[in-house]
């Protein structure tokens, strides 16, 4: 094990993280370690990485300290913020910074940033074709990353695009919802746009192939997808695999940030982005790639399918 390279990855719990530490200890062969970082090493999802053989280690991104600590030694870091934990863009931000001054700090030789596009780039915040949000925004959980890409210049960072996690459809209440006469509405607010999509897990996989391309890796923006599928061929699959009736219920961006729910406006706002401009979200993020990455990459029907019995269906 001395000879291998420590990866730090950030996050190791969550699901990115969780599984690139998953994925570099799957590998008998891997020139790799991991590190993995969590703020409650005693946890149940900590205590699982630890028995795979991961080196787990407590760290905060409020802290810089434990942050620098976390890096110690390391050859490569996976960085990755999770803003739903907070829904704050200026806590995001300072947890970005924190990252990309800590791996300069530790010369850290391999960087993955996990972010995702500033979408001010295509809809300037003085653009009404989507409401601006907390007045320096339209999609604060993208823009927020897109913008803390420039800390990381001057670091060996590769940067990851990712893409619409299908695990939402267990976790974050986007799952098919009864229709009060039998069947079951999934609702995506895009009209007849396709979206790229891919399971979390899958990204930390293809995490650990940016890892092993090792230095052709640094300096590249790499897009992430399982598959690309609109609102109806999605309820397809669910309804074929599920067993039941599933409809996309295919309301406007409009009124999904009406439903109120926390998060509804910014959620509503990426769904526009996507539809909107669906041409470039698409092209930086071709399967292709990630199955390059990440041989066991999943398509939508074999997600669905190995999950099924964990998708409510309430």
């Amino acid at each position: 094990m001395s000879d291998k390279k420590i990866i730090t990855v950030f996050g190791a719990t969550g699901a990115q993280g969780g599984g690139l530490v998953r994925a570099i200890h799957a590998d008998p062969d891997s020139p790799f370690r991991a590190r993995a970082v969590t703020r409650n090493p005693s946890s149940e999802a900590a205590q699982q990485l630890a028995a795979l053989g991961a080196e787990v280690v407590q760290a905060d991104l409020d802290n810089s300290e434990s942050v620098e600590r976390a890096l110690a030694g390391a050859y490569g870091a996976y960085c990755v913020t999770f803003f739903w934990a907070h829904m704050s863009p200026d806590k995001e931000l300072a947890e970005a910074r924190t990252l990309a001054e800590a791996v300069k700090d530790q010369n850290v030789q391999h960087v993955i940033w996990s972010t995702l596009e500033d979408t001010r780039n295509w809809v300037p915040l003085e653009d009404d074709r989507m409401p601006t949000l907390l007045g320096e925004y339209k999609v604060p959980h993208f823009d927020v990353k897109g913008e803390a890409n420039n800390f990381f210049k001057g670091t060996p960072t590769t940067f990851l695009l990712t893409s619409f996690y299908w695990d939402n459809l267990i976790h974050f209440g986007m799952n098919p919802k009864p229709d009060g006469e039998g069947g079951y509405l999934f609702t995506l607010p895009m009209d007849g746009a396709k979206m790229p999509g891919i399971a979390a897990e899958d990204i930390g996989k293809c995490a650990y192939g940016i890892f092993k391309g090792g230095p052709d890796m640094i300096g590249k923006t790499v897009g992430v997808s399982g598959e690309h599928l609109n609102g109806a061929e999605m309820a397809a699959v669910l309804s074929e695999v599920l067993g039941v009736s599933v409809k996309h219920n295919a309301v406007s961006p409009a009124d999904y940030r009406g439903f109120g729910f926390p998060g509804a406006d910014d959620l509503g706002n990426m769904f526009q982005f996507y539809r909107d401009f669906e041409a470039d979200f698409r092209r930086v993020r071709d399967p292709a790639v990630a199955r390059a990455l990440n041989p066991d990459l999943q398509d939508f029907r074999a997600f669905v399918t190995r999950n099924k019995d964990r998708i409510p269906l309430t």
